[in-house]
């Protein structure tokens, strides 16, 4: 069954990203990335926001280089929601989407195939879908970096009943989190 699974990082003040929505925070701090190959290997489709899917496009330079799309997400459908016109990286499979999270569930979910749909971000998408009782599970990588300010984890009143812990585990000087989300 496909799961919806929303994979992030976020700063230990609970930031995704800073308030140029620039993530160069995460790249201060080492990581092994093993764990994140195993978790990739299940994953089948992704969705984003559109400002993920802007910094992205722009940090790496994709419209230049679609290669280092494929290189790193493969051929795998990606739904990028968003409200304007945005340029597409040559050769990748993107969907840009509007409305809400629910109407377009189906389709994504059919293009996961058997595997699961990682959330890249952001945080508002994540919670989203998290609204529309869609959300699986919440997997996070808390670095040692804090901000002060930026775009939240996840800006939505999930409760204690909402969430239960799956698994704690470290990677490098990030803490890893896994809790399952009750609908």
């Amino acid at each position: 069954m496909t799961r919806l699974i929303y994979y992030t990082a976020t700063t230990l003040d609970g930031y995704l990203a800073d308030e140029q929505d620039s993530l160069e925070w995460l790249f201060e701090v080492p990581q092994d990335v093993d764990g994140f190959s195993d978790f990739f290997a299940g994953i089948g489709a992704l969705v984003l926001g559109s400002t993920t899917y802007e910094w992205v496009l722009r940090h790496e330079d994709l419209l230049a280089h679609p290669d280092k799309w494929t290189a790193f997400y493969g051929d795998r459908p990606s739904w990028v929601f968003t409200t304007r016109d945005l340029p597409a990286v040559p050769g990748a499979r993107i969907e840009f989407v509007e409305g809400s999270t629910e109407s377009h569930w189906d389709a994504i979910r059919a293009s996961a195939g058997e595997r699961d749909v990682w959330v890249v971000g952001g945080g508002d998408l994540a919670g989203q879908f998290a609204d529309a009782g869609l959300l699986d599970e919440i997997r996070l990588s808390v670095a040692p970096v804090t901000l002060g300010a930026g775009r939240p984890l996840l800006p939505r009143c999930l409760r204690a009943a909402d969430l239960t812990l799956t698994s704690v585990a470290r990677n490098g000087q990030f803490a890893e989190l896994s809790y399952t989300v009750t609908r």
